[in-house]
């Protein structure tokens, strides 16, 4: 027991993580079955039982079969191997910038490919070394750990460099932690082999990552977060007289537009997956300024007068007051920000003829453009109080006619090209009402 006391208590500590996930998993009713963490987990667990088993071994070499010395060894070897790119791979996830592309994903693998050959084939040249407290092994797949740990940290630090600005910032803190915790370990491992600490850099990992991103219960209050701030838009909607769905609808289009930029290569560096989600729960709140409208102008059936229409134009730079004041202390800066790009600025325009800071082509945030077309798309394509719904295609070309005008005109292009998809968001839409008006009937 004195060989693996370390790795028996990281071993106990990673199945009580395993019990509280998958509990929480099910309470929650989260799927886990294909989540990238809970596979970490099982790897880390497997790995830290090879590492106890093989402190344990290689002190009692005139009792166990070389073989089957080496065999556990090399599942172990592998299995480190196997953690460090699942950390990897998950960290590349959860940032958003893992490859899309199958060519960039065999990349990624090369190296822990490359790796895991050359230990199956070396493995027969692993040497048992005696030191003073317990024995270690050394040799050449034992470097190939080494430098497979330094060559994903190496890559990992170049793609996260690049992007780290697109990056939620209540992720750096983990982030960086994980460049500490293994860099430290491996530095010291390298240094001091005999000290056998490899299975609590895989535990402090999994430990920080529960903590900080898989926590089911922070992941429960998240998805509250989301749904409150959807039924608050929900109610300031209500105040007018359209048809309803107007937030849901927006939300599916700017979905659809940023997904289509992003596969197209458009605007790619900023569109992480962070900055989409941020966008996606953003995008309700952009008409939360109208909460200061009088009903007598939102809901006025004829055209508005030019002093009316005035106050209703500052529902914009209103929408990005309630933003900065309601929302600015929640945390997540990234998130606010768009919020209130999306709110003050969805009614500005490429030319310069928008309101209410008459921005004009890229000085206007992207959230915002891409929520101009969404916005102005359903404007049309909808009922409202002071007319009815324009045909679909007149309201593609209402788009058409605003690219380069009105409208950026690679993010028009974009939503033009996937009219199919826009015609079936739209259509599933109307579905949705017809069936909620039989039920109510």
């Amino acid at each position: 027991m004195s060989y693996f006391k370390l790795q028996a208590g990281c071993l106990a500590i990673l199945l009580y993580i395993a019990f509280i996930y998958f509990h929480g998993c099910l309470k929650y009713h989260r799927k886990f079955r294909h989540s990238l963490f809970g596979k970490m987990i099982a790897i880390g667990i497997t790995e830290i039982f090879l590492d106890g088993a093989t402190a344990y071994t290689v002190n009692y070499l005139e009792c166990i079969p070389d073989m089957v010395n080496l065999i556990l060894h090399l599942f172990f070897l592998l299995s480190i191997d196997a953690t460090i790119f699942a950390v990897f791979m998950y960290i590349l996830h959860i940032t958003g910038l893992e490859p899309e592309s199958r060519k960039g994903k065999l990349l990624i693998l090369l190296p822990f490919a490359c790796n895991a050959s050359v230990m199956i084939f070396t493995i027969g040249s692993l040497k048992y070394i005696k030191g003073r407290t317990t024995n270690y092994s050394m040799g050449i797949p034992v470097y190939c750990c080494y430098i497979m740990v330094a060559v994903y940290i190496l890559l990992l630090a170049g793609v996260l460099i690049k992007r780290w600005n697109y990056i939620n910032s209540d992720k750096h803190n983990g982030i960086i932690t994980f460049f500490i915790v293994y860099s430290v370990i491996t530095v010291v491992q390298m240094i001091f082999p005999e000290i056998l600490i490899s299975s609590l850099a895989i535990t402090v990992m999994i430990l920080g990552i529960y903590m900080n991103f898989e926590d089911p219960a922070v992941k429960e209050l998240e998805r509250y977060y989301s749904e409150t701030v959807m039924n608050f838009a929900t109610l300031i909607e209500n105040r007018d007289s359209s048809t309803g769905g107007h937030i849901r609808r927006t939300a599916e289009y700017v979905r659809l537009i940023a997904e289509e930029l992003r596969r197209n290569g458009q605007y790619k560096e900023i569109l992480t997956k962070d900055y989409i989600e941020n966008l996606l729960n953003a995008a309700p709140m952009h008409d939360i300024g109208k909460i200061s409208v009088p009903d007598s102008i939102l809901k006025k059936p004829g055209k508005l007068t030019g002093e009316e229409f005035e106050i209703m134009k500052r529902h914009a730079s209103d929408g990005g007051n309630i933003i900065r004041e309601t929302f600015g202390n929640l945390g997540n800066k990234e998130y606010c920000q768009i919020a209130y790009e999306v709110s003050r600025y969805h009614h500005e325009k490429w030319n310069g003829n928008g309101y209410p800071d008459g921005l004009k082509r890229n000085e206007i945030p992207l959230c915002a453009r891409i929520m101009a077309i969404a916005d102005v798309f359903d404007a049309v394509s909808e009922r409202r109080c002071y007319r009815d719904a324009m045909p679909i295609e007149q309201c593609f070309e209402i788009i058409a006619q605003g690219s380069g005008q009105d409208f950026d005109p690679i993010i028009a292009e974009t939503f033009l090209n996937a009219r199919e998809k826009v015609v079936k968001i739209h259509d599933k839409f109307i579905k949705d009402t017809d069936m909620q008006k039989h039920k109510i009937s």
